[in-house]
């Protein structure tokens, strides 16, 4: 029987997210990651992605024997050697995505530290009643660090809170952030000298890699917030604990990690100890809804059953 491997479904729904029963096949969820995947993966002729959850490179590719067919949530996953694939004749096939649950996640995170939601629902459940007040979004400043689609999401959103908007990226001009209906800075330095607010939304490359460092957090103003709900590798995650010791960021709300799951000695674990209620930390949720479940693992069926019938759809 056509054995199916679904990776990394950490709330363990993907089976419930979608019809599996037009599909004759034994189908195995795996809900946490997989130490030895050649040995576990080897008799699996189709493997499910959930976007970059688990890396799929070359040798892995090659030591799975059986693999015919590999689908991964969302268009795209950079994390998966696509040559090496078609190479073995092996279809690599995406599903859509959503588009705007990122920037929601986003404007909570930084509604929950202005706000300071966590710790007074903590004083709360001790019997306790208010403390310190919280932020106003109106009239702070938002400084976003990659005006793609996201981007410019959050930049709606904090206009509608009444936040002024300014951006950089390494290919932003002063025409395109116009366009955007945003200010626009020269330097990520001089953006975030003048962001009460300084947020990321880029794509990680060897260009981007470490981007977000010492003289970034050092130029902002104090009682600053940081955000990033993009990529872990953009920031020096040193740096930013140092600046987080020196007050600049004075808070941050973080969303992706190095190493995913965190494990129990990871360093963001230890500066959550340290930091207190300055630091915010979610498990990757910013593309992780029920409305973006259902639409992958749908698009994830769909593509297996065009797939056995000769007809591929969504090839990356």
């Amino acid at each position: 029987m056509l054995r199916i491997a679904v990776l990394d479904d950490y709330a363990n729904v993907a089976l419930t997210m979608a019809d599996w029963s037009g599909i004759d096949a034994e189908v195995t969820v795996f809900d946490s990651p997989i130490n030895d995947l050649p040995a576990t993966l080897a008799e699996f002729d189709i493997v499910c992605l959930m976007r970059e959850r688990t890396p799929f490179p070359a040798d892995l590719i090659n030591a799975l024997p059986a693999l015919k067919l590999i689908v991964t949530t969302g268009p795209r996953n950079l994390s998966i050697d696509t040559a090496a694939a078609k190479a073995r004749g092996i279809t690599v096939c995406g599903t859509r995505s959503r588009k705007t649950t990122t920037s929601e996640l986003t404007l909570t995170l930084l509604l929950c530290l202005t706000r300071r939601i966590v710790p007074e629902t903590q004083r709360l459940a001790k019997g306790e009643w208010q403390g310190m007040p919280g932020r106003d979004l109106a009239g702070q400043s938002l400084g976003i660090i990659g005006l793609g689609n996201i981007g410019k999401q959050v930049a709606a959103l904090g206009q509608a809170f009444g936040m002024s908007v300014t951006a950089w990226s390494p290919n932003l001009t002063p025409e395109r952030a116009a366009e955007a209906g945003v200010s626009f800075a020269p330097t990520p330095e001089e953006l975030a000298a003048g962001s009460d607010v300084l947020t990321t939304h880029m794509v990680l490359s060897d260009r981007t890699k470490g981007l977000i460092g010492a003289s970034v957090f050092a130029a902002l103003p104090d009682d600053a917030i940081f955000l990033n709900t993009s990529r872990a590798g953009l920031v020096d995650r040193t740096a930013l604990f140092e600046g987080m010791r020196q007050g600049k960021p004075h808070s941050a709300g973080i969303d992706v990690f190095e190493v995913e799951p965190l494990g129990p000695e990871d360093p963001w674990r230890a500066a959550m100890e340290e930091f207190g209620d300055r630091l915010l930390l979610t498990p990757h949720l910013g593309y992780v809804t029920e409305d973006t479940w259902r639409l992958f693992y749908q698009d994830t069926v769909e593509a297996i059953e065009h797939f056995l019938a000769g007809t591929p759809i969504r090839e990356l």
